[in-house]
């Protein structure tokens, strides 16, 4: 034993933390609990995203010891002593040539935003032969919300999809997207995907948001002192600090479209989860411990929850503002109406044989773009006519840079010289990124602290402080003569809007026109109110409020022709609009619409010829039936829409082209350099483009309404023509070879799309399995077959989500409760069928090269196609969404018989 005078023995120190990352070895020890996806994105790996935060989303997957890991629940300390994979060391340490797999998803273009991308391919080249013989399997932890699946699986079977380029032919080819390298290796730049170190941006402070318990309140006392005593934090802003003005969140050509109801941060609050004061600070921890300090003293007011309650007298008053505001009725809660008829509906009634009546219901749906909202204030040299100084710039996720810049300046009094918008690559939107909901604050933010500020949703946030679908509840009428001739067709839409009247009148009279512009009837009527209720607020979504108005009206006509003893597609047939037709959209909306090329009829062909095809057999005891459904759509954003392009040659003899468009999926970019090789004879791979910047053109409204190919797609073809022109007669002009060009995006065409199912349904689970889809579209001239497929596959998957079993539900007070993915079920790969795609043969006299738009229009025949095949099955129509399981099992046990297709059956679900 050691004597009295000796020393305790000396505990042996911890080995030092190392890791090699990608070849690259690392003694950085990780802070405290931190995940291994921070940790990596610190060090410079971008190419690991954060979508969840959960392990919900595979979004950050990376490799640890060979090992595919979900890295933002992965503590960054266990990689201690191993090494780690992202998507960047695919290719080898010294970044040479690809990876047979990132060859691959190149080839097949396995991707529209791109935000997925790295995580599919991280788990896919872990996975051995049993797995990659079961992709269902195998992807079970990664989600993508735009492909719908065909393409990544493509991807990993080795289909190749894309051609070489061949000069002046680029319109009609495969040819792959201009990111396409960069999103395959991690280096694609996304809002935050910067180097955000001391050295980029000195003085960065990140933004936590406080927010809202209840559903309805006044703040009467809000105390900071405490938040500010938190080590790190450095300010707190309430509504004492923000501006006095009322705006909208919607973002539009013309800013009336949408009532001003919005204060950057309000002294009342009016859903769970609006955001009451803003805290920044050193870090994201020290923001959310600020978060907590504040002390908010509330004056709980009563709520309503509901829209039918909201207008009844009485009911809690969600605004009180006046007519200057741009509501349409504030003490009735009615936010915006449409109203109209042409002719009769009493007499077309009268006249009828058969009418049929029903109310319909449609939920909230999330956009679940796998980014969610996020931007960066900071600054930048230069006056840019501001005057000296240092200019504001906002790197947001945004679908409309220009209109977010336009509305800062506005609201925060600033020239519009003062501030630059620019967006990266966009990681999904489908309309959610329509709205100003971060760049507000984070401007705010970095002009009263005079440094660099950074806000980035988290999922919980992406579903209680952004938007969602409107819910419509719709009841349509119906009436017709025994051949099936429409005599009068009536809808009485409420949608609810939520806390805030963003699009609210804009997507009644998207949904209502639209959809009742397809149908020829002497007799047409429509009443539509969009409802103030103290819940999350609705916004723009993929189709506007057409899916929803379309899932009632093409479930009506289905039963209205069953009634008749009739084949519903003929009924619809005998009725659709014709070639040379005035559209008559009753409601006085969209008066520039134009019937540009006819393909109808021959979308209705495609689904009779595929109704007479044999499929998959369904399993025995199983209940079959097939059901379509059709839709049309204007291609062009609602109330007016403008795009400027340049082209120039460039000394080196390639091009330059600058569009303000963003690109978010769509395939927009593509189009644009497709189109214009296609005028200047070159080919797409010596155009480069730089886009989505407000100092790169004078004005674009956004890629928002189908708007990117028809709108932005025709100032490019405009603006290369033109330079084409100059080029041959060059020795008539002096001085560098540009030209600029506009789109107004006046007269708009229509699209056109027919979706087709067969299903199978178990009455003992109530379990819908799709044997067979089809999917037709009359899409013009297709620029690029393979992205057009793709935005169908992904419109088909996202639609098919909501009708089977996305649902944002509230809770009695109002609260949402499916605020993560694991809660609110998107459609992974094992959910989507492959969908069998089909382009009718026209081409458009208005779009750009005889395109039409089809980002939106492939999701709005989804839901009633399903209903009306589910209703063939079963005998029973069902009247809302989703069509969840346990909703069809509860209705089919509850002794609902099935009776024949043409029977009576009143039974609803």
């Amino acid at each position: 034993m050691p004597g009295p005078s000796s020393s305790p023995p000396a505990c042996p120190r911890p080995a030092p933390f190392r890791t090699e990352v990608n070849g690259t070895v690392t003694r950085i020890p990780p802070r405290p609990g931190q995940c291994l996806r921070t940790y990596l994105r610190e060090r410079g790996w971008s190419g690991v995203k954060k979508g969840c935060d959960a392990g919900d989303c595979g979004a950050c997957t990376v490799q640890v010891g060979g090992e595919p890991v979900h890295s933002c629940v992965y503590p960054a300390v266990r990689a201690d002593g191993r090494a780690v994979t992202t998507v960047e060391g695919l290719a080898g340490p010294e970044g040479g040539q690809l990876h047979l797999l990132q060859r691959r998803f190149l080839e097949a273009q396995g991707f529209q935003c791109g935000f997925c991308t790295a995580g599919f391919l991280m788990t896919t080249v872990s996975l051995d032969a049993e797995l990659l013989a079961d992709l269902p399997r195998a992807f079970k932890g990664n989600l993508c919300r735009c492909t719908g699946y065909r393409a990544i699986e493509d991807a990993v079977r080795g289909v190749r999809h894309t051609e070489e380029p061949v000069a002046g032919r680029g319109v009609g080819r495969n040819v792959p997207a201009p990111g396409a390298l960069d999103v395959v290796t991690g280096t694609a730049r996304y809002t935050f995907d910067l180097d955000l170190g001391t050295d980029a941006l000195p003085g960065l402070l990140h933004m936590k948001l406080l927010r809202s318990p209840h559903a309805h309140a006044r703040i009467t006392a809000i105390d900071t002192r405490a938040a500010l005593r938190v080590p790190g934090v450095h300010a707190v802003f309430t509504h004492h600090d923000a501006p006095g003005r009322h705006f909208s969140t919607a973002q539009h050509e013309h800013p009336q479209d949408d009532p001003s109801d919005t204060r950057l941060l309000d002294d009342t609050v009016r859903h769970v989860g609006q955001r009451v004061a803003a805290v920044v600070a050193d870090s994201e921890a020290a923001a959310e411990e600020g978060c907590r300090r504040v002390a908010v003293t509330y004056e709980v007011l009563p709520a309503v929850l509901d829209p039918e309650e909201a207008m009844r007298p009485g009911a809690p008053v969600v605004h009180d503002k006046g007519e200057w505001a741009g509501i349409a009725r504030p003490g009735a809660n009615v936010a915006g109406e449409v109203h109209g008829e042409v002719g009769d509906v009493a007499s077309g009634f009268a006249a009828a044989d058969v009418v049929y009546e029903e109310t319909f219901r449609t939920q909230r749906a999330q956009h679940a773009s796998l980014e969610t909202h996020g931007a960066l204030a900071y600054f930048e040299p230069g006056d840019r006519g501001a005057g000296p100084g240092r200019r504001l710039v906002v790197r947001t996720s945004t679908q409309v840079p220009y209109l977010v810049r336009r509305s800062l300046c506005a609201l925060l009094d600033l020239p519009p010289g003062a501030v630059r918008v620019v967006a990266g690559r966009v990681g999904g939107a489908f309309g959610g990124k329509q709205e100003m909901l971060v760049e507000d604050v984070v401007a705010l933010a970095a002009l009263r602290t005079g440094r660099p500020v950074k806000l980035e949703f988290t999922r919980e946030e992406q579903f209680t402080g952004a938007t969602t679908r409107h819910p419509f509840t719709v009841r349509v009428k119906a009436g017709a003569r025994r051949d099936g001739t429409l005599t009068a067709l009536q809808l009485h839409v409420v949608s609810d809007t939520g806390a805030y009247g963003n699009h609210a009148r804009n997507v009644l009279l998207h949904g209502c026109g639209d959809a009742l512009a397809l149908y020829r009837c002497p007799n047409k009527k429509a009443d539509g109110f969009a409802a103030y209720t103290h819940t999350v607020p609705a916004g723009a979504f993929r189709g506007y409020g057409l899916g929803q108005v379309v899932f009632a009206l093409e479930s009506a006509l289905d039963e209205l022709a069953r009634r008749l003893a009739l084949d519903p597609l003929a009924v619809r047939e005998r009725n659709v609009v014709r070639p040379g037709d005035e559209l008559e959209t009753v409601v006085g909306a969209e008066r520039d619409l134009r019937i540009g090329s006819y393909g109808l009829g021959a979308c209705v062909e495609a689904v009779r010829e595929a109704a007479a095809t044999e499929g998959p057999a369904a399993p025995d005891g199983w209940l079959v039936g097939e059901g379509s459904a059709l839709a049309m759509i204007a291609a062009g954003g609602p109330g007016g829409h403008f795009a400027d392009a340049r082209v120039t040659l460039t000394a080196d003899g390639t091009y330059e082209l600058a569009v303000g468009t963003t690109e978010s999926g769509s395939g927009a970019t593509t189009a644009h350099r497709q189109l214009a090789a296609a005028e200047l004879g070159t080919t797409e791979d010596r155009i480069t483009v730089r886009q989505a910047d407000t100092d790169a053109v004078g004005h674009d409204t956004g890629n928002f309404g189908s708007a990117g190919t028809v709108v932005a797609g025709e100032a490019v073809v405009r603006a290369a023509r033109s330079l084409a022109a100059r080029i041959r007669d060059r020795a008539a002009h002096a001085g560098p070879l540009t030209a600029h060009a506009r789109a107004t995006g006046t007269p708009r065409t229509v699209a056109f799309n027919a979706h087709w199912f067969r299903v199978a349904v178990d009455p003992d689970t109530g379990e819908i399995r799709v044997l067979r889809s089809v999917h037709v579209a009359d899409a013009g001239t297709v620029i690029n077959p393979m992205q057009c497929r793709g935005q169908i596959e992904g419109g088909v998957a996202q639609a098919l989500g909501a009708a089977l079993f996305e649902d944002v539900r509230l809770d009695g007070r109002g609260r949402v409760r499916t605020a993560a993915f694991r809660e609110y079920r998107l459609p992974a790969f094992a959910d989507v069928p492959r969908t069998e795609v089909r382009f009718t043969p026209t081409a458009d006299t208005i779009g750009p090269a005889g395109a039409k738009s089809m980002s939106e229009s492939p999701f709005n025949p989804v839901a009633p196609a399903l209903a009306n095949a589910l209703r063939d099955a079963t005998g029973v129509r069902f009247t809302r969404l989703p069509l969840a399981r346990d909703r069809v099992w509860r209705t089919l046990a509850g002794g609902a018989a099935r009776t024949p297709p043409g029977g009576p059956e009143n039974s609803h679900g």
